[in-house]
Parts: C-alpha cells; structure tokens; sequence
C-alpha cells in the first residue's frame, strides 16, 4: 500500500504549537523554583526552631552555634548559607513568626486563596508541614504558608528592617507581586513604600479613581531620588537628565510595572509638536501613563497642561485594548489645599507625587491590610 503524505501544519500552526510546548517547559520550570524555595523555607524554620529550642532550654551557648557553624561546613563544604549570622537569622525568622500574634494575623487576612503556591501540594491551608512534625523534641510547629510568598533572602531583610506585623505582610506581598530581589526589597522598605501605598490621602483626581478604583495601591505619591544626587538648588534639565541615567532605579522607585516608553515623546496639538518629559506603559492599568517633571512646588496650570497631553494620548496614540491614559505630575513639594482645589475639576486622570531628594526619616504607619489584601485577590 502507498503511504499517504503526512500534512505539514502551517506556520501559523506550527507556531501555536511551539508555544505550548514552551509553556508546559515554563509552567514546570516555575513550578520547580516555587518547590525548592518551600523547601529552603522550611528547612530555614526547622533549623531556626531547632537552635531557639536548644538556646531557650539553656543546652546550648552562643559558642556552640558557632561550633555548629564549623561542623556544617565540615560535612558539607560546598553548603552555603549556614554560617553563624544565617543561623541566628533562621532563629528570628522562627522565633518572629511563630508568634500568636503574628499567626492571628495572618489567619484574620484570609489570604489562603491567594496563597496559589505549591503548598496546597503540601499540605494545602495555613501551614507548611513537613517530617520533623514525627519528632518528639522539640514540640515542632508549623510554619504559615504565607511565609512562602517570598524568599528566605528577602525575609531577612524584612525581618530586620521591619517593626510591625502589617508592615512585615506588606512587604511579602509586594516583593512577590513585584519579584523583587533583596536589594530591590531593601530599597523598596528602606524608602518606605509601605507608608506610601497604604496611604489614603494621595492627590489625586477624581477621575482617575473613577477610571481606575484600585490606583491608589498600584501607584506611589512619594519618590526618594536620592540616586540622583541632586543639589538643593536644581533645574529640570538636571532633573531629566538624571532620570534617563537613572531609569533602572527610578522605575524600581515607581514600581516595576512601568515599562519606558520614550522620553520627551511628541504630540501632535493644532500646528505645534508638545513633548511630553516621559512616557510609560503601566502593565496593571494597561493604560499609558505621561509623567512631568518639574523643579518647583506645585502650580495649578500643571495640570492645564497635563489634561491636554492626556487628550492628545487618547485621540491620537492609545490604542482600541488599552485604558484612558494616566498622568503624573512630579515636584519636589506640593499644598494639599491647592492641588484637592485644582484637581476636583480636572476630567482627566491625574495625580500629583512628590520626590525627595533624600530619604526623611518617618514613624511607620500601622494600618490595616485588609483591602490592600482584597485588592490582590482580586488581581
């Protein structure tokens, strides 16, 4: 018998199916980085839970956690991770988070669904259990499956930069929302993003909460630019300059859903090209976002000339998927009266953020989690 020729799939087709088979590699390959991170979680907790114990019972001294330093690394030479200082730091990170206080918390905030980690492969609910639980000594404990958000790198630095409960949730949450490394999550608690996302009294418009209700916990009304190195007295050319030199870390400061677009990005209005100082592309809004830079306090025709950039976005360069563009107006300070006055009639999405050019210290705000919670359950 002849054997019939097999159809070859178009290209079209045949790019469909190559990137299926990249996604079952990537699905995989995520799902193995998410495991091994549990793993290196529980491991940390487990042994932090092993030395508080033996610490807290007075069987062991702090030379024989230096002892217990050099024996790892005997065993096992090419282990790292396990010297005096990260062993101390897996008693914290047992000892901080295995408080009632701290699991009351985390239960009241019901985020177990968020939680979409392997962990439901291992055990599923509020905590990550593993074969030590068979162990009669010590009486070991559970740990909350919210730990799992993130790294242990990152939870040290959360645990030693953080005072608060709420603040110490936060901060998992957003370094997982974001993927943020510990140098980004560093910058990120060192320049208080927590007092600045959860804060309600931002300036903005009431358009843009109209268009876009979850705004204020996507996006930041205070930068630090201390990587500028600004002097007191500056212009915006200097501003600008320095913004284009700096774009990794002013995008870090913003938060990493902005995507550059162009700087001093041209719109056609009348007979006349207007450029706008940066254009961005918010991947959680999907909207254009236009931001202005400016060297002085806040003054209301800013925002004239911000709602003509934005209807310019709008006719001519947003596309049909996308959302009404969003502008942001940077100065280094602002009066509140003046820009609620300013903003209550503007149509257009806009909001008013402050930079500083170096970090001033502030008490940290305790406030409740819960709908910065809801907000991610919902996105």
């Amino acid at each position: 018998m002849k054997q019939e020729a097999a159809i070859m799939p178009s290209q079209t087709e045949l790019e469909k199916q190559f990137a299926f088979v990249n996604l079952l590699i990537e699905q995989h390959r995520s799902s193995a980085i998410v495991k091994v991170n549990i793993e290196a979680l529980v491991t940390s907790w487990e042994v932090g839970q092993y030395v508080s114990w033996q610490l807290r019972s007075a069987h062991w001294g702090a030379k024989v956690v230096s002892d217990l330093a050099d024996y790892l690394k005997r065993m096992n030479p090419k282990r790292r991770g396990y010297s005096r200082r990260n062993l101390y730091n897996m008693v914290k990170f047992y000892e901080l988070y295995s408080q009632p206080d701290f699991t009351s918390l985390a239960k009241s905030l019901e985020l177990s669904e968020f939680v979409q980690l392997p962990t439901a492969q291992l055990g599923g609910g509020e905590i990550v259990q593993s074969v030590t639980a068979q162990m009669a000594e010590p009486d070991w404990e559970a740990m909350p499956a919210l730990l799992t958000m993130t790294t242990f790198t990152n939870h040290v630095e959360i645990i030693n930069r953080c005072k608060s409960h709420e603040e110490r949730v936060f901060y998992m949450l957003y370094a997982a929302q974001q993927k943020l490394k510990a140098e980004e999550l560093r910058r990120c608690i060192v320049n208080q993003t927590y007092s600045s996302l959860m804060d309600k009294d931002k300036m903005m418009s009431p358009k843009l909460l109209a268009e876009y209700p979850y705004a204020e916990f996507m996006l930041k009304d205070k930068a630090v630019v201390d990587f500028l190195n600004l002097p007191p007295k500056h212009n915006e050319h200097h501003l600008h300059k320095g913004m284009l030199e700096h774009m990794k870390e002013f995008i870090l400061e913003l938060g990493k859903d902005f995507l550059f677009v162009d700087s001093e990005y041209g719109v056609q209005v009348g007979g006349s090209t207007k450029r706008i100082d940066l254009l961005f592309y918010h991947r959680a809004l999907q909207c254009l976002v236009a931001v202005e830079l400016k060297a002085v306090d806040f003054q209301p025709e800013f925002v004239g000339k911000m709602d003509m950039y934005l209807e310019a976005l709008d006719r001519d360069v947003k596309r049909e998927n996308e959302n009404p563009s969003v502008g942001i107006i940077l100065c280094p300070s602002a009066d509140r009266s003046m820009v609620e006055y300013t903003l209550s009639r503007s149509l257009s999405p806009t909001m008013v953020a402050e930079y500083q050019r170096k970090l001033i210290p502030q008490d940290v705000m305790k406030r409740s989690l819960e709908e910065y919670c809801n907000y991610l359950k919902a996105h």
